[in-house]
C-alpha cells in the first residue's frame, strides 16, 4: 500500500517519462522514410507492450507486502543462476548464448541477474558484526558465480556493470575507500603500463596512500609486488600475441583503424550525432537511420537516433532527464536507515548509471562498442522490465522508510 507522505512520486514520474520518450524513440528508429515511401517495423508497438509489462510488474512489486519480497529474493537468485547455466545450451545468437526464445519472446537472464545478485549481495554484506575483509570477500564472492556464468555467454559489457554496482555498495557499506582503491589497483595498473613514467607514478601513489592509512607493512608490500607485477607484465604480454590479436585490440580503442569492419558502428554512430547539429533533421528525417547506415539503431545505436532527429539540443534535454531521474535515486539512497536498503539502492543506482554512461559515450565515441543498452530507452523487453523492476525496489524502500525489517 502506498504511503503517500513517504512515497517518491517524482521518481516514479521521472521514470515513466523515460519510458515514454522510450517507446516515441524506438517508433522513429523503427520507421524508415526513403523517397516519400515509408515503412515501419514491429519494434515499437512491441515496445509498448514491454513497457505495460513493465509497469505492471511494478505494481506488483509495490503491492507485495515487505516480508514476502524479502523471502522470495534468495529463491528468486538461485532460479536466475540455474537460468543462466540452462541457456548456455541454447542456440547460439549471433555468436552467443544469452537468450530463451518463448513463443516468439526473448528473455534474456543476465538482465535479471543484475538486481538479483545486488539484493543478494545488499543483504548478506549489511550484516551486523562483519569486518571489512569479510564484506569485500562475500560481495565478490557472490558475484562471481554470474559473472563466470555471463562470461562464458560471452558478455563483456554486463561484467563491467556488475563490477561497478559491487564497488558502490561497498562504499555504501561503510567499506574504507582504500580498500576500494586495492579493488581496483590491478585495473589501474593495467592502463599504467603504456608508459614507464605512469607506472612509476601510479606505484608511487598507491603506496603513499596504503601508509597513510596505516595498513599493515605486509598488506602493503604485497600489494606494491603485485601492482608492479602486473604493470611490468603487461608489455611482456603485448608482445607475445599474434599480429592479428594485436590488430583486434587497437580496433577495439580506434575504431577508426577498421573503418569498414569493428568500427564500422561507432563511425556511423558518430556521423548521425553529427548529422543532427543544434536542432536535428527532425521527426523521422535521420538519413543514417532511413538509409541503414546505422546498424542496431533500435538498440544500443538509439542515442544515434535521437542525435540526429532531435540534434544537440534534444539530446540534452534527454540528458537531463536523465540527470534528474539519477539525482532522485541519490536522495533516495541519502534517505534510507535500513543499511540493507541504503545498500541495494546504491548498487541500483550504480548499475543504471554505468549502463547508460557506457552507452552513450560508445554512441559518441568515447567508450568501445560493448553491447549495453541504453536503460529504458533502447529496445529489448528483459532490459525495461528488469530496470523498471530495480526502480520498483527503489521507491518500495522509499514508501516503507521508517519501518525496520
Amino acid at each position: 500500500m502506498i504511503n503517500r507522505k513517504k512515497f517518491d512520486f517524482v521518481l516514479l514520474g521521472l521514470l515513466i517519462l523515460l519510458i515514454l520518450i522510450g517507446c516515441i524513440a524506438i517508433y522513429s528508429a523503427s520507421t524508415t522514410v526513403v523517397s516519400g515511401f515509408k515503412g515501419t517495423q514491429n519494434y515499437w508497438w512491441r515496445q509498448i507492450i514491454f513497457a505495460m509489462v513493465a509497469l505492471v510488474g511494478l505494481m506488483l512489486v509495490l503491492w507485495l507486502p515487505m516480508p514476502i519480497f524479502d523471502i522470495l529474493i534468495l529463491p528468486a537468485f538461485i532460479a536466475n543462476i540455474l537460468a543462466l547455466i540452462m541457456v548456455l545450451f541454447t542456440p547460439a545468437v549471433s555468436g552467443a548464448h544469452r537468450w530463451f526464445s518463448i513463443g516468439g519472446i526473448h528473455f534474456q537472464p543476465s538482465e535479471s541477474a543484475k538486481l538479483l545478485s545486488i539484493l543478494v549481495i545488499a543483504r548478506n554484506i549489511s550484516r551486523d558484526g562483519y569486518s571489512d575483509y569479510r564484506k569485500m570477500f562475500n560481495g565478490f564472492a557472490i558475484m562471481l558465480i554470474p559473472i563466470i556464468l555471463i562470461m562464458i555467454q560471452p558478455d563483456i559489457g554486463t561484467i563491467l556493470v556488475f563490477f561497478v554496482s559491487l564497488i558502490a555498495m561497498l562504499v555504501a557499506a561503510d567499506v574504507p575507500l582504500f580498500y576500494i582503491l586495492l579493488i581496483l589497483s590491478p585495473a589501474i595498473s593495467v592502463v599504467a603500463s603504456i608508459h614507464w613514467l605512469g607506472i612509476v607514478l601510479w606505484l608511487v601513489f598507491l603506496i603513499g596512500i596504503l601508509i597513510l592509512s596505516r595498513l599493515s607493512w605486509v598488506t602493503i608490500t604485497v600489494a606494491g609486488i603485485g601492482n608492479a607485477f602486473v604493470s611490468l607484465v603487461m608489455p611482456v604480454l603485448w608482445m607475445g600475441l599474434k599480429d592479428y590479436q594485436q590488430n583486434r585490440i587497437l580496433t577495439f580503442l580506434d575504431p577508426t583503424r577498421d573503418p569498414l569492419g569493428a568500427g564500422y558502428q561507432i563511425i556511423q554512430s558518430k556521423i548521425a550525432i553529427g548529422n543532427g547539429s543544434i536542432f536535428g533533421k527532425g521527426w523521422l528525417g535521420g538519413t543514417q537511420k532511413n538509409m541503414n547506415f546505422l546498424p542496431e539503431h533500435h538498440t544500443d545505436f538509439i542515442f544515434s537516433t535521437i542525435g540526429e532527429e532531435f540534434g544537440f539540443f534534444g539530446s540534452i534535454i534527454l540528458l537531463g532527464v536523465f540527470a534528474f531521474f539519477f539525482a532522485r535515486m541519490i536522495r533516495a539512497a541519502s534517505e534510507l536507515k535500513v543499511l540493507e536498503r541504503k545498500v541495494a539502492t546504491s548498487g541500483i543506482f550504480a548499475y543504471l548509471i554505468s549502463q547508460s554512461f557506457i552507452n552513450i559515450g560508445m554512441n559518441i565515441g568515447l567508450v568501445p562498442a560493448t553491447g549495453i543498452p541504453l536503460p529504458f530507452i533502447s529496445y529489448g523487453g528483459s532490459n525495461l522490465l528488469f530496470n523498471t523492476l530495480s526502480v520498483a525496489v527503489v521507491l518500495k524502500y522509499m514508501n516503507e522508510r521508517g519501518f525496520m525489517k
